[in-house]
């Protein structure tokens, strides 16, 4: 049973950013450190990728830990609520 009322719970949800993320951000200025350019989030492209390289025919998606919490990973936490239904969609 969640805590939060459905506005709340709304409200918290779309603060969680899409875009412009501490790793996206790393692994961008990664890449132009490097001579590599790139577009990002195109949306003509399938899964709307982070970092399109069209020279090289290439996409990079970057997965936050909030949302694709894998096995030893150290910065996912399991939420507290619905437990059941996280613990279930793990990989």
């Amino acid at each position: 049973m969640d805590k939060l009322t459905k506005e709340q719970r709304h409200r918290c949800m779309s603060a969680i950013k899409g875009r412009d993320t501490k790793p996206e951000l790393l692994v961008r200025k990664f890449l132009f450190s490097r001579g590599f350019r790139y577009r990002l989030n195109d949306p003509r492209l399938p899964g709307h990728p982070d970092l399109v390289l069209r020279k090289y025919r290439t996409v990079i998606f970057v997965n936050g830990c909030f949302w694709h919490g894998h096995e030893g990973c150290r910065y996912y936490v399991l939420p507290k609520t619905n437990v059941e239904f996280w613990r279930n969609d793990l990989p």
